[in-house]
């Protein structure tokens, strides 16, 4: 029991959280392991679309990713520069992985639409990080935030240089959410894998408000959220 609203963790989840206002981010951020997911809606349809597995995130954006690479070198790119450009887009999707993690995964919320959308965003994964159908982002919904990000970088960049820098942000995406399902179900015995599973755990169930960095550290060392790890893992 959390504040004055229960939450029946038998019944969809997502008309309820809303309701327990101030003290959603505290029951949201106390985690239940469970491999077993909750149920989000009544609606058979509408659970349905909040289910993906992973390998469906490099199944659909890795051939978008290489026809806009194809596209910049039809546009005069050379291969060099095409591979320049690609790998710049993954830089900067490395700091929007953070910026977006820690800004808007981690948002502050206390109203009932406010609880809603943050749960279908990111609460539901600290309430139940082992979720495994619910912890990368539908393509649908990936599709539709594409849209500003790819806005942007045309109004930004070079007809020859958009397509593939978009691509390298998508790549970087696809290597973000990919490595984001590993560290919660892979088991890493050695090295930088077992690192970061290491490093994420620790944000999950230690420091929640640090560690907002999922394939790298790098900007939580930048920006002053590196959070030291203490999870065994």
């Amino acid at each position: 029991m959390v504040g004055k609203f229960v939450v029946d963790l038998d019944k969809p989840l997502v008309s309820q959280v809303g309701h327990l206002g101030e003290a959603y981010d505290e029951w949201v951020h106390q985690p239940i392991v469970s491999k077993e997911g909750p149920r989000f809606f009544a609606n058979d349809i509408l659970e349905t679309l909040t289910r993906t597995r992973w390998w469906v995130i490099p199944l659909v954006w890795l051939p978008v990713v290489c026809w806009l690479v194809f596209v910049s070198m039809q546009r005069s790119l050379t291969p060099a520069e095409a591979a320049t450009t690609l790998v710049s887009g993954i830089f900067t999707w490395s700091l929007l992985e953070y910026s977006l993690h820690r800004f808007l995964f981690h948002m502050k919320t206390q109203s009932y639409w406010g609880n809603t959308f943050h749960y279908l965003l990111h609460g539901c994964h600290h309430k139940h990080p082992m979720d495994a159908l619910r912890l990368v982002f539908p393509p649908a919904a990936t599709a539709i935030l594409c849209v500003p990000i790819w806005t942007v970088v045309r109004l930004l960049s070079a007809p020859s240089v958009a397509p593939a820098f978009f691509g390298g942000l998508l790549l970087g995406y696809v290597m973000y959410d990919t490595t984001h399902y590993y560290l919660h179900h892979g088991q890493p015995s050695t090295g930088v894998p077992k690192n970061l599973k290491r490093y994420h755990l620790n944000h999950h169930f230690r420091v929640q408000e640090k560690g907002f960095g999922i394939t790298s550290s790098l900007w939580d060392h930048v920006f002053g959220t590196y959070s030291s790890p203490k999870v065994v893992c």
